[in-house]
């Protein structure tokens, strides 16, 4: 009995949340707990995972890592900001669903969701528009009734301020060219600050080498007479 105490079933439930059965699979119901985390004790055998309407404000690197039966999680509601690049490793095979709607998400780091192939939900954020949400926005499986909703709260242009990506990207903007015209607009400005700082140093060095030479030859002339007395 004692050993069976000790063994980590992975089958216990968060004392914040709810277990169920659904179809089948086990379903944890952690919504409108106040979690300002995601629970560290969810059963290893989970499948479906509802985190909405809570207080999380980060998901950590590995979160997920040991939940690899988890189909759909829902983080809706919350208040994220930031998401680690390993946030969701170990569930990229089987999720199918993974909803970040209604956070205070500015940006994310683009390894973050482009290895999943679950379908996802961004729409009610704060966005950033850059180059890594557009890049999500091509390559990763949206949810096609919410990516209208995905919008600009801050870009690099005012006028693309409170519009949808998906228009301000059909209207032929890229985010992506513009970082890399800003790369290289700071590339060229850093090559000629040390080209000028070179150039400075050599005037330097000759004009410095000049009043020596000219220091030298004043001295030469006026010890010339003594020596000949």
């Amino acid at each position: 009995f004692c050993l069976l105490l000790c063994i980590p079933w992975g089958s216990s439930c968060p004392p914040s949340c709810q277990c169920t059965e659904r179809a089948g699979a086990k379903a944890v119901l952690c919504s409108s707990r106040h979690l300002e985390e995601i629970p560290k004790d969810i059963p290893r055998d989970a499948v479906f995972l509802k985190l909405d309407a809570n207080s999380i404000t980060r998901i950590p690197s590995n979160a997920f890592r040991h939940l690899s039966h988890l189909e759909e999680i829902d983080l809706s509601r919350n208040a994220i900001e930031k998401i680690d690049r390993a946030a969701f490793k170990g569930v990229a095979a089987g999720l199918r669903t993974l909803d970040l709607s209604s956070n205070r998400i500015r940006s994310i780091p683009k390894e973050a969701l482009l290895a999943l192939n679950a379908k996802l939900r961004l729409a009610n954020n704060p966005w950033h528009c850059e180059c890594a949400l557009q890049e999500v926005l091509w390559e990763a499986r949206l949810d096609l009734d919410t990516v209208q909703d995905i919008t600009c709260h801050t870009a690099p242009r005012e006028e693309y301020v409170g519009k949808p990506l998906l228009q301000v990207l059909d209207a032929g903007v890229n985010f992506c060219s513009v970082r890399q015209r800003t790369m290289d607009v700071a590339m060229f400005i850093t090559m000629f600050g040390w080209f000028a700082m070179v150039i400075i140093y050599v005037i330097c060095y000759v004009r410095h080498n000049q009043e020596d030479a000219s220091k030298h030859g004043h001295y030469l002339k006026s010890s010339l007479p003594s020596t000949q007395a």
